[in-house]
């Protein structure tokens, strides 16, 4: 699973940028003070909203301070005089080169597919409508996210780019075609409500303000909703999730997105007490001694559809006792579109989880990511 996770992780979830004028105030601006936020639950991020623009601080997730800053400014109005220092992005933007089908999916949401005009590493897309664009050319094919064919780059003219930033990244030529580059860090939250508020940022590029903040207050009351009718169960089962792949078992850590929905969704998650937000490398030993006797088994992969299969994949499945009592819960991540969904709705994923391991309570819930094997 995991080449394919991180590959899907790398690609879907982490990929923003903006194009306009890159341009700098000389002046310093008025100082915004970063209480006068709207970001509530994501911690890379803040916004603070004038009459006369956006300003967007994306916090460095690696180093402390400052990633990138942005002042989105709108389109049909004239540069105000004394704009904070940052990457002047002029919105709605209309022309936007993708990185990510994390990010195009939310695009379609806010009824702003056709702001995509171009994309990269195209086998990563399975939306049909940016499937047709590609094939009949009126979504640029730009090549692959590591080195993007810069020529196609200039001729779609784009007015911003949504790429993924990574450690010490320098974008290579597409960082010198003065159009701004936008770093979209939400794939580093791990907190659920924390990620999907970045759809405020994405909404305030597409014009789309009002639908994103409804989009998220939306997110946040079902979520919330969700967490306390899961809190209120009589039983609260341990969970295990992932499996051992070419030796390694990446358990996510106590602190991670995915730690955190199992706890919200009642489960008892059997490394809660670990202070990693990323994951664990254990080998299958380490995880047998903690987890043998987990009630219930999460794994994401792909065609692994019967117990037989989860056998197959590592013989020593079978000393699981998710495995022995038959709850093992198996999300195929290329047929679910797991990658481009969960980010902005993870009430999705909470009431999937909620609903597996408190049956009692959503008698009547439809699995849509998990499926049960045996």
């Amino acid at each position: 699973m995991m080449k394919n996770y991180i590959n899907r992780l790398i690609a879907l979830s982490a990929v923003l940028l903006l194009f306009c004028s890159c341009l700098k105030s000389g002046k310093s601006g008025m100082a915004l003070n970063q209480q006068d936020s709207i970001i509530t639950a994501a911690r890379l991020l803040s916004m603070q909203r004038t009459a006369d623009y956006t300003l967007v601080t994306v916090a460095d997730p690696w180093k402390g301070g400052v990633l990138h800053r942005y002042v989105l400014v709108p389109r049909d109005a004239d540069l105000p005089d004394g704009l904070p220092e940052g990457t002047v992005v002029r919105t709605p933007i209309s022309q936007a080169l993708v990185y990510s089908s994390v990010h195009t999916s939310l695009f379609n949401e806010l009824g702003c597919l056709n702001t995509v005009k171009g994309v990269v590493d195209k086998q990563y897309f399975i939306d049909s409508a940016i499937v047709a664009g590609i094939a009949d050319g009126t979504i640029a094919d730009c090549g692959n996210s590591m080195n993007p064919t810069v020529e196609r780059v200039i001729d779609m003219q784009p007015d911003a780019i949504l790429l993924s930033p990574y450690q010490d990244a320098s974008y290579g030529q597409i960082a010198t075609l003065d159009i701004p580059i936008i770093e979209c860090a939400d794939y580093l939250e791990y907190d659920p409500l924390g990620r999907a508020e970045w759809v405020k940022f994405y909404g305030e590029l597409l014009g789309k303000r009002e639908a994103a903040d409804s989009l998220y207050q939306a997110v946040v009351t079902a979520y919330n909703d969700m967490k306390k009718k899961a809190a209120g169960a009589e039983n609260h089962p341990t969970v295990v999730t992932e499996m051992v792949i070419s030796g390694v078992w990446h358990v996510p850590g106590g602190q991670s997105y995915m730690a955190r929905i199992l706890a919200d969704a009642g489960g008892r998650y059997l490394w809660a007490h670990d202070k990693n937000t990323g994951s664990l490398a254990l080998d299958f030993n380490q995880v047998l001694a903690v987890a043998q006797d987990a009630d219930y088994w999460f794994i994401k992969w792909t065609n692994i559809n019967t117990l037989e299969d989860l056998q197959g994949a590592f013989d020593l499945n079978k000393e699981m006792a998710a495995f022995k009592n038959k709850r093992v819960y198996v999300c195929d991540t290329d047929k679910t579109r797991f990658f481009d969904r969960i980010p902005f709705h993870p009430e999705v994923l909470l009431r999937e989880f909620a609903a597996i391991l408190h049956p009692e309570l959503f008698p009547d819930y439809k699995n849509q990511m998990y499926h049960h094997i045996d």
